[in-house]
């Protein structure tokens, strides 16, 4: 009952801008905890979107690729606790706890640890540090900071496609294309895709969907995503979409990536499917 319920959710939930800012979702109705927090994640940097209810919260999991929430604690309910529950299932995506710091709340500080939250923000107190707390922790830049330099393995050794990779992997597995690397790096699209593939190197399409399938593995191991979850949060047309690229790219069944660690998915990139095959005739 409580998936359907989210599943009826997630179509009344609108898509979020077509952008590479980073999506952050906060669980609150106070007027004083939205402003603060509007301060401190501007909407030129950030798409920052109240969420009121925990199904609200848990549709939007399901359909976009979030990269951290807050969950205002101050005044704690059932409905508090039922977005906090939520935690485990989404282990990747950090989520943080919005208070005041009060001996009295230490039961509801006790509660978002044992969900294992990234961490515990005292609000008036660190206001200021608010962002640098967040951020670093979000999907999105744990993912760009992990995969920063491309594996020797992959054989990208020239600045141009260091640097290609580089502005792929900080997207965090989204739909990015071509033109929008090649007006980074502030060459053509032509130029960039001959460029990255000289020398017998991959496709840069085909870098591309490697990288969404890293991000599709890490994903697909939290317990709150089947892969039907995963293909809509990462762009995927459906979910047979997902799996036909897994098996294009890296051979390997859509089921099968919970399983597969990033170094597996690019060991299986190289035997053969880092560049596009010419047909017959």
């Amino acid at each position: 009952m409580a998936r359907a319920a989210t599943k009826t959710a997630i179509a009344a939930v609108p898509a979020p801008p077509p952008a590479a800012l980073p999506v952050l979702l906060a669980y609150t109705g106070r007027p004083r905890a939205r402003d603060m927090l509007k301060r401190v994640f501007p909407k030129r940097r950030h798409q920052l979107i109240f969420v009121r209810t925990p199904d609200e919260l848990e549709a939007w999991l399901r359909s976009s690729l979030v990269d951290a929430v807050i969950v205002d604690i101050a005044q704690p309910s059932e409905e508090t606790w039922k977005a906090v529950a939520l935690a485990p299932d989404f282990p990747s995506i950090p989520f943080f706890g919005l208070g005041p710091s009060r001996v009295a709340d230490g039961g509801a500080l006790a509660r978002c640890a044992a969900a294992e939250f990234a961490d515990l923000i005292a609000e008036g107190v660190d206001e200021g540090v608010l962002r640098d707390l967040v951020m670093p922790a979000s999907f999105s830049c744990r993912f760009a900071a992990a995969l920063h330099d491309a594996p020797s393995a992959l054989g990208l050794e020239a600045p141009m496609q260091q640097k290609a990779w580089r502005a792929i992997v900080a997207h965090g597995g989204r739909t990015v294309r071509t033109e929008m690397i090649a007006e980074q790096l502030g060459v053509t699209r032509e130029h960039l895709s001959r460029s990255f593939s000289a020398s017998g190197s991959p496709n840069l399409k085909r870098i591309i969907d490697l990288v969404r399938l890293i991000a599709a593995a890490e994903l697909s191991k939290n317990p709150g995503y089947d892969v039907s979850d995963v293909a809509q949060v990462l762009e995927f047309s459906s979910a047979s979409h997902l799996g036909s690229t897994a098996l294009r790219i890296v051979g390997a069944r859509s089921a099968s990536l919970a399983r597969l660690r990033a170094t597996d998915l690019m060991e299986r990139f190289r035997q053969g499917r880092g560049r596009s095959r010419r047909r017959a005739g």
